[in-house]
């Protein structure tokens, strides 16, 4: 069995589409969802449109990440996903697999606060070197994420 962390974005209908993405993973015969993060509203990054809700989650699984991978794509194309040439347009729902156990899968978990903020709310003791929280704190500090609110 293996833990991963899913990070669920949507800039769609997020009211909508993140609880919808959210009863999804929390049904799955195929993993247990173990930790639900708060939800942090996220301005695009290269986009020019609206706000996104973001989530993390974890999940236990006997998945292996590719089976995992494709579970996921196959619940945002369920709720619409359309997959276009703009990897920062505006999406139904993203799902995207960002560590394993403790191992980090997504690079950009430090750069960006859509990744970095709701991860570090169930992860906090990750490390990248630094814990997920030292960098969410240090981020804070230094203004990067002025835009991001966490929302509940």
């Amino acid at each position: 069995m293996s833990k991963f962390y899913i990070l669920l974005g949507s800039n769609i209908e997020p009211e909508k589409n993140i609880p919808l993405a959210l009863g999804f993973l929390g049904t799955s015969p195929e993993w247990v969802l173990l930790s639900k993060s708060g939800v942090w509203r996220t301005k695009p990054i290269g986009s020019c449109c609206t706000d996104f809700l973001n989530v993390a989650v974890l999940v236990e699984t006997p998945l292996s990440p590719n089976e995992l991978k494709n579970r996921l794509a196959a619940i945002e194309s369920a709720m619409g996903r359309v997959r276009t040439e703009d990897k920062n347009a505006p999406r139904v729902i993203d799902l995207d697999i960002v560590a394993e156990d403790d191992r980090v899968i997504d690079k950009e978990i430090s750069v960006f606060d859509h990744i970095l903020l709701p991860l570090s709310e169930i992860a906090p003791n990750m490390l990248l070197p630094d814990s997920l929280t030292d960098l969410a704190e240090a981020s804070a500090a230094r203004k990067k994420f002025t835009a991001a609110v966490r929302v509940d």
